[in-house]
């Protein structure tokens, strides 16, 4: 029976932390469960096999990380929604937008009034799909291989191609960020692509929910310095997020 109880507070665990941060992979899960990855492996197809779960190549993401998934099944739905209107106030017609994908960006575009006119480039495939329903955005899709961690186009020409744009805005989801180690991930190549679209960018605005705050994966991919707005469900006067103001504004 104690057995039992410890299998479930762990699955229990694991299940949050895959909610909160969308995607993670097995040596994260090993590291905050303290268990080994044959466990996490058994763990994972068990959730996989309840539906709470999809399993990539790697380390699993959430369930409504899919493209044909309905938006009510995300975690945290209704921050993401605040999180997508305060976004939207930065978006003018005529922009050039780069744009990335996640759950909080799906809302985002959901918002999007049929009659903004700005191109979006994006190397998210699940992004397109939902661009391709506004009327006048037109869409730009940076192909190469697809990321199973991150749906994101990665390699060499994908970097090619993000070097020859200039956008005027970027927007990122993210999975992890911190006040001190910045804006962070676990996957190399899904790092490198979202460096190089910060660079390609005149501003650059990071989506996220408080609840990935105070959290830092491996990998570093910018500076809190080096973003334009953070942009978060909460007010930006709230003392939760008084470390997160030097060079940045909130949103």
């Amino acid at each position: 029976m104690s057995v039992s109880l410890l299998k479930n507070e762990r699955k229990d665990i694991i299940l949050r932390h895959i909610n909160i941060h969308t995607r993670v992979t097995f040596s994260d899960l090993c590291r905050i469960a303290y268990v080994s990855e044959d466990t996490i492996r058994r763990d994972l197809t068990e959730l996989a096999a309840e539906g709470k779960v999809r399993k990539v190549r790697g380390g699993a993401v959430v369930s409504s990380y899919h493209p044909h998934e309905h938006l009510s099944t995300v975690y945290a739905q209704e921050n993401k929604v605040q999180i997508a209107q305060k976004a939207l106030q930065l978006i003018e017609n005529d922009m050039f937008v780069l744009i990335g994908g996640g759950t909080t960006i799906r809302e985002l575009i959901r918002l999007i009034p049929d009659d903004l006119r700005a191109t979006f480039i994006t190397v998210n495939p699940v992004s397109v799909l939902d661009l391709m329903e506004k009327p006048n955005i037109e869409t730009i899709l940076i192909g190469g291989k697809i990321s199973p961690y991150s749906q994101m186009s990665v390699g060499g020409e994908v970097f090619q191609r993000l070097s020859e744009i200039k956008s005027d805005l970027c927007l990122l989801g993210t999975n992890a960020l911190h006040a001190t180690d910045g804006m962070t991930d676990s996957d190399w190549e899904t790092v490198q692509v979202k460096k190089a679209m910060i660079k390609s960018a005149d501003k650059t605005a990071v989506l996220a929910i408080s609840e990935k705050f105070d959290s830092s994966m491996r990998l570093k991919i910018a500076d809190l310095r080096d973003l334009t707005y953070l942009i978060t469900e909460l007010d930006p006067q709230d003392a939760f997020l008084s470390r997160y103001t030097e060079g940045v504004t909130l949103m």
